[in-house]
């Protein structure tokens, strides 16, 4: 299953990425200045697979990606891919799982991991 998951990128900005069921990345947003903009565009996006543009290219040291488009603007990019045919299995993915999957919010603590290794750190 797939999974949306919200962070805060360093410049202090929102993003989110839908990660597939092996915890790879299939692809980027752009940045949003509140959280919650994030949450409504992925709502929007999971109701409106169908009608979401996948434009295809190939960078220069030919790796193959692509961006995502709806409603007439660009909303996302995908990681680089090393063939055709994994670019149209990251497609593929998010066509199956997208509208399934969950939302994970992990962009209100900087460092998930404090509460977990936090007491051990001060307690050496």
């Amino acid at each position: 299953m797939a999974t949306f998951v919200i962070t805060k990128r360093l410049n202090g900005l929102y993003k989110y990425e839908l990660t597939s069921r092996k915890g790879k990345t299939i692809f980027t947003s752009n940045s949003f200045e509140l959280r919650f903009e994030c949450e409504e565009e992925i709502v929007r996006l999971k109701a409106n697979l169908e009608n979401l543009v996948y434009m295809r290219f190939r960078s220069g040291n030919g790796k193959f990606f692509f961006r995502i488009i709806f409603e007439d603007r660009q909303v996302a990019i995908s990681r680089k891919y090393s063939t055709q045919l994994m670019l149209q299995k990251g497609i593929n993915e998010i066509e199956k799982y997208g509208s399934m999957a969950e939302i994970l919010d992990f962009s209100t603590s900087d460092d998930i991991f404090a509460d977990v290794f936090g007491e051990e750190e001060k307690a050496n």
